[in-house]
């Protein structure tokens, strides 16, 4: 399982050295976009508006828009100092709360949390103490230069950390427009309503639940692919100024090749000469 992020949680005095690996996954499946008169893939550029010409990514510098085309533009390296000083520093768990006290909305990435080399020992009193009390723990860190709000608890064996959302990124509900006004409710229909709930209520089985249109749309795919209703580009895409890998070591071997071989013509053509 891949790592993405390495350090330490600590608690008190306890320091428990971590890895974080990702716990969920999107499945969606991705279509390529392709030109429809010749079927070849649609390659996206970056483009200056105001000089009409492509971009590299060297000529990129980041900014912050504070009000129409104004800007502060930061440099590569003030946004790497910035993250490097507060990156370093542990996970560090700042409160203990109950799960229930926390809304669902704020919820956003899962994480699980494995013990590095020395902190197995560390790891399991966390955990265990996690159980114990029925709580959990709230702390802060910082993922791909952002910094997070997160919760650690127990999910089975493991310590999972999920990210949740600081309360200033959750809008505001009374900002939703044509939510209803308390109305009185007929007795009766509320009545058959919690009926209809108390008939469908169950023990949540996660894998009873499938995607319905992604397994439908695979076997759409793999009904094309079976039938050879496959399309193919009849095109080659014009190079740009990014080179592939695999083309820039093919061509220096085409290169070194024919540089031997010319090599090779002059020296017969001196021998003779001579």
């Amino acid at each position: 399982m891949h790592t993405v992020w390495k350090g330490s949680i600590s608690f008190g005095l306890v320091n428990i050295p971590v890895k974080l690996h990702t716990a969920t996954e999107n499945k969606d499946i991705k279509l390529r976009q392709l030109h429809k008169e010749c079927n070849t893939p649609i390659s996206y550029k970056k483009v200056c508006e105001g000089c009409n010409k492509e971009v590299k990514d060297e000529d990129i510098v980041k900014a912050y828009e504070y009000a129409k085309n104004k800007f502060v533009v930061l440099d590569a390296e003030e946004l790497e100092n910035l993250r490097k000083e507060n990156e370093d520093k542990a996970v560090e768990i700042i409160d203990f709360v109950k799960i229930e006290e926390i809304d669902p909305i704020y919820f956003d990435r899962s994480y699980f949390l494995s013990p590095d080399t020395t902190g197995s020992k560390a790891y399991s009193l966390l955990r265990k103490t996690l159980e114990e009390s029925g709580k959990i723990g709230v702390a802060k860190i910082i993922i791909r230069s952002k910094e997070q709000l997160a919760i650690v608890r127990v999910y089975k064996d493991s310590l999972v950390m999920e990210t949740i959302h600081f309360p200033d990124e959750v809008r505001n509900v009374a900002d939703v427009p044509n939510i209803p006004s308390e109305q009185i409710v007929v007795q009766k229909e509320l009545d058959t309503a919690l009926l209809l709930v108390d008939q469908l209520t169950t023990v949540f089985e996660p894998t009873k639940y499938t995607d319905d249109y992604r397994n439908a749309l695979m076997e759409l795919i793999e009904e094309k692919k079976a039938s050879n209703t496959v399309t193919a580009s009849d095109k080659q895409p014009v190079p740009n100024n990014v080179t592939d890998l695999m083309t820039a070591l093919q061509a220096s071997l085409d290169k070194t090749k024919t540089t031997k071989k010319k090599t090779t013509t002059r020296k017969k053509a001196t021998k003779k000469t001579s």
